[in-house]
């Protein structure tokens, strides 16, 4: 029976220490939650980091972790401090996150990141072909492995490989500033299903395809050679009875039994029936938008005095990367800003801007959603946005 095994940087468990004993502790991202059941389901394996350093356990120890993974289907790949550094914090977060969120001028084009992003991509592809058999399907994720389609297809070409790329794909005036820029698409080429999450990021990666290498394309269709690779627009959508029966299981809970959340929503809307909620709901990022986001409210409340008191800005802010100093600064900004709305339009009896930097539970996310009028979630440049999306708060990609 041929598998499907799923690639990805990050495995679906984390790993905390209890008494110095390993434990594994399923992981809320996105990814995740949507793909735990597919590999299993098709036998395959899930290939990934399991996020400690190998550098800062023992064999032993990591063997141990090793064998429980194994349990549940997963293999690792390990990797140093020195190489999660250069390769996840330098050339993905600091490289190829803001250039593809066109975010050029925070960009760094460092030759030792590269290198350590082909080393790092050759070590799970290395991984895979251990895995592996001809005719097995692999599934490879995001924007952190885009070498590993080729560099698997070179050595098994029996082996049908589709990936996925979770964020945007920029135009090719964007995409031609990267130096490596050749080396990424050949990487890509190596599968046989390129998948994005809008028909812009698909027609931007076949101009470029054609720009860089000249191959022919027929609508959706790249001919290199004896092979054609189909490249289309897969977007993503909710549990959308997850979220509907949550909804209705929450309002159904006695008052006592209510959480803080909900108690406080309701003393809201008992000082006046008629006040609207606004509900914002992002990671921590500069590609969201979010200072612009609050410029608009501030500037709406600047604009139409007949609603100060009457409707408010629910701000919430998952933390993020917070030793970049871009995302430092970034904080800096959203802080301030929501100081000075709220300084200039509200009062005793009125906040016009309620903000949280955290993450939270799933329930108490739709017991917001269930009691907001709108819903503001305005990137400035996205994929598909998994925080906003309840069940994987808190994911960082």
């Amino acid at each position: 029976m041929k598998k499907l095994h799923i690639v990805s940087n990050r495995l679906p468990f984390s790993i905390s220490y209890q008494n110095d004993e390993p434990l594994l502790e399923p992981s809320v991202g996105g990814l995740a939650t949507g793909m735990n059941s597919v590999y299993k389901d098709f036998n395959g394996k899930w290939i990934g980091w399991p996020g400690i350093a190998s550098d800062t356990k023992t064999k032993q120890e990591l063997k141990t972790v090793e064998s429980l993974l194994a349990k549940e289907g997963c293999e690792s790949v390990h990797l140093t401090e020195r190489e999660v550094e250069d390769f996840y914090e330098g050339f993905c977060n600091n490289t190829i996150w803001p250039l593809f969120h066109y975010f050029a001028q925070y960009v760094d084009f460092h030759s030792e990141y590269w290198e350590a992003y082909v080393a790092v991509n050759q070590k799970f592809a290395d991984k895979v072909l251990e895995v592996v058999e001809d005719e097995d399907y692999v599934w490879v994720h995001d924007y952190q492995l885009m070498l590993v389609p080729e560099m698997i297809k070179s050595k098994r070409p029996n082996i049908t490989i589709g990936y996925f790329l979770h964020i945007p794909f920029p135009s090719y005036e964007v995409f031609r500033i990267l130096p490596w820029r050749k080396e990424l698409l050949k990487g890509l080429l190596g599968a046989d299903l390129i998948g994005f999450h809008t028909y812009d990021y698909e027609r931007h990666f076949l101009s470029s395809v054609r720009r860089l290498f000249g191959y022919e394309i027929t609508f959706n269709e790249v001919h290199i050679d004896d092979r054609i690779i189909l490249a289309d627009a897969f977007p993503m959508g909710i549990d959308y009875d997850k979220f509907a029966d949550a909804a209705k299981q929450i309002h159904q809970t006695p008052l006592k039994e209510r959480s803080e959340v909900h108690k406080e929503l309701e003393k809201y809307f008992l000082m006046d029936p008629d006040r609207k909620l606004v509900l914002s709901i992002d990671r921590l990022d500069y590609s969201k938008g979010i200072p612009n986001r609050l410029r608009a409210f501030g500037k709406f409340l600047e604009n139409h005095p007949e609603y100060h008191g009457k409707v408010t800005l629910v701000l919430l802010s998952v933390p993020s990367r917070n030793n970049v100093i871009h995302y430092q600064r970034l904080k800096s900004e959203v802080e301030e800003l929501v100081g000075s709305i709220n300084g200039l339009y509200g009062n005793i009896n009125y906040t016009p801007i309620w903000y949280f930097y955290r993450s939270m539970p799933f329930n108490n996310l739709v017991e917001l959603y269930s009691m907001s009028d709108v819903a503001l979630i305005t990137p400035v440049r996205d994929g598909m946005n998994l925080v906003c999306g309840g069940e994987t708060i808190g994911y960082e990609r």
